[in-house]
């Protein structure tokens, strides 16, 4: 490279925003649907998360290489990942006072599986790597973020439906794209749990 030439960032598509998350089956994202649009109507200051983005995170990774999360994908694939039933359980919210910023489900049942999966995760990314996740991981489901950046008052929500319990069979690494109207998931790589 010449004097006074500057160095090419990576092109868009070798980099993205990735995490890996259990995606909510069809069944449960469709009892929800109506849940979702009740509460939008009641709480007009956050945005919903459409069904079709209903997702457990297990491990959000960022921006990054794509080679290096498909490296984590592989070395994954290379382990047994262990299915266990999950059930979604009550509404909470992470804010401070009486801001909330998030407004998520916790698990009734799979809080042990969520976690053992979430370490193995964290395992081969680390191995990777990338940073240890610093934070204890605590499963839940994102149903809402607020649009003020430093959250809103969460009003009364509508009865939440009692769903089903699942048994998730498949582990995915998604790219994130951030857009006006909320985040587009896309699904890079699926992982078999047994």
């Amino acid at each position: 490279m010449g004097s006074g030439e500057l160095e090419e960032e990576d092109p868009p598509s070798l980099r993205f925003r990735a995490f890996f998350g259990l995606p909510v089956p069809e069944p449960q994202r469709e009892e929800l649907a109506p849940f979702l649009k009740a509460c939008a109507q009641a709480a007009p200051e956050f945005r919903w998360t459409p069904k079709d983005n209903l997702h457990l995170t297990v491990r959000f990774i960022g921006r990054v290489d794509r080679w290096l999360v498909e490296s984590v994908a592989d070395a994954l694939g290379r382990r047994p990942l262990s299915a266990f039933e999950m059930e979604l359980g009550e509404i909470g919210s992470f804010g401070r006072g009486r801001a909330a910023r998030v407004v998520w489900l916790g698990l009734r049942a799979g809080t042990a599986g969520a976690a053992g999966l979430a370490a193995q995760v964290d395992e081969e990314c680390v191995k990777a790597g990338l940073p240890s996740e610093s934070r204890p991981y605590q499963a839940h489901l994102t149903l809402a973020r607020a649009r003020p950046r430093d959250g809103a008052r969460l009003p009364e929500l509508p009865a939440m439906p009692h769903l089903k319990p699942w048994w998730p069979d498949r582990l995915v690494l998604y790219s994130s794209r951030l857009g006006r109207t909320g985040a587009t998931y896309v699904a890079m790589r699926t992982l078999e749990l047994a």
